[in-house]
């Protein structure tokens, strides 16, 4: 055979294959399929597309505002996203979607609202599982409808044809129903108690019991708050009955609160205090936050309620995000190695150099050598001060390390950190000549050319006005919430202070010491007056 005649041949068989092929492509059936199938791809692209971009809803479970969306996954399951802390992720169903559920935003009105209210926070707890089950209903249904429409929406701008269109919407509700269908008929409920970690979360297996006793102690805690605030109105009362300081007209009032760490019930007390006492500005030492991760930066928005300057450090908490919101509120002044005045005071301020988040202490914080990121803080403020120029009131610190530099310096420090309050005079630093008199006031007296002479500082470290946050609900018994009140006088000299104690004890009560700067280096102290809930104050 010659290449000609072979040749021949070829195309002729290639000539009757393409004819079949077409006659095939052409028939009736295969068209009918091909458009179908386009029609299916259409449909499942727009529910996907559709259901990534609009698949989510919201909703309120306890005092969380909760974000839920479904998206595509091969392998199904839900994930639990819990900023800054991290996620856990649970093998609760097969199947094409993926449930997602972000509790990354605390609402601050309804968490103090729970609070005030005992039986709230009950209730909440209770009717969490049902807020979350009508939550997956409401976002299938919403799932189920904008799937739908996506695929519709994409096959009229493709097809351009009724018939195809509805036939996508119809796809796309059957696709849409099975996987729907699958995820439930391979639902496990029992998944939950065995959740994958990630991030900072862990190391929940380690703490459950823990959290099993914060949440106890939480309900205890609600019950002690409930008629706190009520109670720092009739405390009042009582102090006015005692004698051995009463402010003059000309008295400044300084409210100090320190490490609120995101307790919702910190503003309501300090708005309650700063309203009762009369307060001319609030000074905070910081740790305004836990974690210091963007979620919290909301926390901050309550500084204006106050009604009063707000004068704020940073704590080792604090994130400069944090620092951030604070400066963003309108009353608020952020001091980080700087000096402001405030109703006559003038007050400097440094935050704290180190953001440990991790840890409720920062590492070597005892130590005073020269090269700790604390003393060279300290160092820096005391710099600050003494090339203002002119008499600096108080000075504001968080870790009460960081004070030993402003000996000298200040007449008064304060701080907090530590949850607990002490009050201490520093020593007189070593270039100093000793004092003489030991009886002399550690109170500034100012000379004759106007410049302040300052014999000994005192530093005050102020508890936690959050009690502690969730650290403070780890014990058998909360911590207590703690601010004091400060008087100065016309010549800004400190006078006398207000220690004020909301629970702790296991009763809902309200404590507070008055005590006086009289001539000897430590404070006297009047007798405490204490309020116990639904109990008229003593006369």
């Amino acid at each position: 055979m010659t290449d000609h005649h072979w040749l021949h041949r070829v195309r002729h068989r290639v000539g009757r294959a393409g004819a079949v092929t077409a006659r095939v492509y052409s028939n009736r059936w295969t068209t009918r399929v091909r458009i179908a199938a386009a029609v299916g791809l259409v449909s499942i692209g727009g529910v996907v597309v559709g259901t990534m971009l609009f698949g989510h809803a919201g909703l309120n479970v306890g005092p969380f505002r909760a974000e839920m969306s479904i998206s595509p996954s091969i392998l199904g399951g839900t994930e639990v996203d819990i900023p800054p802390l991290g996620s856990l992720h649970l093998d609760s169903h097969d199947g094409p979607i993926h449930l997602k559920v972000n509790l990354g935003s605390l609402d601050q009105s309804r968490t103090e609202a729970l609070i005030d209210d005992p039986a709230a926070i009950s209730s909440a707890g209770e009717n969490a599982v049902d807020d979350v089950r009508s939550g997956v209903i409401r976002l299938g249904v919403r799932t189920l409808g904008i799937a739908v429409l996506s695929a519709m929406i994409l096959a009229a701008l493709i097809f351009r044809n009724m018939r195809r269109i509805a036939g996508a919407g119809v796809t796309a509700l059957v696709v849409t129903l099975g996987s729907f269908g699958l995820a439930a008929g391979t639902l496990r409920p029992d998944s939950i108690a065995e959740p994958r970690y990630e991030g900072l979360l862990v190391n929940a297996p380690a703490v459950v019991g823990d959290a099993r006793r914060i949440a106890d102690n939480y309900g205890r805690y609600a019950d002690q708050l409930q008629q706190i605030v009520s109670n720092v109105s009739r405390l009042y009362t009582t102090v006015s009955t005692l004698p051995v300081y009463q402010p003059a007209g000309n008295t400044t009032r300084i409210l100090h609160v320190s490490d609120l760490h995101l307790n919702p019930s910190s503003f309501g007390l300090i708005r309650t205090v700063v309203q009762t006492f009369d307060i001319d500005a609030v000074i905070d030492t910081g740790d305004m936050v836990d974690w210091g991760s963007s979620a919290e930066t909301g926390y901050a928005s309550s500084i204006p309620s106050v009604g009063v300057p707000y004068i704020y450090v940073r704590g080792n908490h604090d994130s400069a995000a944090i620092q951030d919101a604070v400066a963003r509120q309108k009353n608020a002044v952020v001091l980080d190695n700087k000096i402001t005045t405030v109703d006559g005071l003038t007050i400097a301020g440094i935050g704290d150099p180190e953001f440990t988040p991790d840890k409720s202490e920062t590492a070597d914080a005892a130590a005073q050598d020269a090269a700790n990121p604390l003393t060279i803080a300290g160092n820096e403020l005391a710099t600050t001060i003494r090339n203002y120029g002119k008499p600096v009131d108080i000075a504001l610190v968080h870790d009460p390390a960081m004070a030993p530099p402003l000996s000298g310096e200040v007449p008064l420090v304060l701080a907090g950190h530590l949850h607990k309050r002490e009050v201490s005079l520093l020593p007189v630093p070593v270039p100093e000549p000793a004092a003489s008199d030991a009886s002399a006031s550690p109170t500034p007296a100012p000379s004759a050319t106007g410049t302040q002479t300052v014999t000994q500082t005192r530093l005050m470290v102020e508890g936690s006005t959050g009690g502690a946050g969730l650290r403070g609900l780890e014990k058998e018994e909360p911590t207590p919430l703690s601010l004091s009140v400060l008087y100065f006088d016309e010549n800004h000299q400190l006078k006398a202070y207000d220690d004020i104690e909301l629970g702790g004890t296991g009763q809902s009560n309200v404590e507070m010491q008055r005590n006086v700067i009289g001539a000897k280096e430590e404070p006297t102290a009047s007798p405490s007056a204490s309020v116990p809930a639904g109990a008229e104050p003593s006369r």
